[in-house]
């Protein structure tokens, strides 16, 4: 008798734990599919939130920590002037960069760093850098350099690290190492990349297509 109700505690916990992660699953696949159609701050903020409240829910999932912070960063970088000016707009910048920073730390802890989480590592790191350029060149730009790079070492194949380093030339100008010519070739081997890439899961990173595909119909 005792053997049976264990039998069926057992059962019961299992199918429980399914049906968590088939939620899980579900709503993050909702989500993640966004990010492919999210275009203004206000958007990416919305999303950002959404992803983290998954994360403070579900507490052991990676994911829903890495997707927050990305969102976060997209939103900070779609805030600041488009004018194309070099001022400082660190108000902008450093209060999401700390939050985004805070997130992927989780991220981390829950996932251990690997190529994605230091995508975004360099992509916070940038952030900062853009709050006001001239200032923080020589010292945010170092550290996006190395993100960059961990995230290369650890999956050169991972076509987000190529995009992020091309529109790092599209954008710097010649005089301090940028060039569109260099950027295009980046670009181009991200492409190629994504023609055979495929994501460890339904809700893994996938983002950057479409990135790729905007700016290389800037060169024609």
């Amino acid at each position: 008798m005792k053997k049976g109700l264990i039998i069926l505690s057992l059962s019961l916990f299992t199918l429980s734990v399914s049906a968590q992660s088939e939620k899980f699953q579900g709503i993050m696949e909702a989500k993640v599919a966004m990010i492919d159609t999210t275009r203004t701050p206000d958007a990416w903020k919305d999303l950002a939130n959404t992803f983290e409240r998954i994360a403070d829910a579900e507490k052991t999932q990676w994911l829903p920590y890495y997707y927050a912070a990305f969102c976060h960063v997209q939103s900070a970088m779609l805030s600041l002037p488009m004018d194309g000016s070099f001022g400082d707009n660190s108000a902008i910048t450093d209060p999401v960069a700390d939050k985004a920073e805070k997130l992927l730390l989780k991220a981390e802890e829950l996932g251990k760093p690997n190529t994605e989480t230091y995508c975004v590592q360099k992509m916070i790191a940038s952030l900062r850098m853009m709050g006001n350029a001239m200032a923080r060149y020589m010292t945010e730009g170092p550290k996006a350099e190395a993100a960059l790079n961990k995230a290369k070492e650890a999956d050169p194949n991972n076509p987000r690290v190529y995009i992020l380093e091309a529109q790092d030339k599209y954008f710097t100008p010649e005089q301090f190492g940028g060039s569109k010519d260099e950027a295009k070739i980046l670009f181009e081997k991200a492409k190629s990349l994504f023609d055979v890439y495929k994501p460890a899961s339904s809700i893994a990173p996938n983002w950057g297509r479409a990135q790729v595909a905007y700016f290389l119909s800037l060169y024609k």
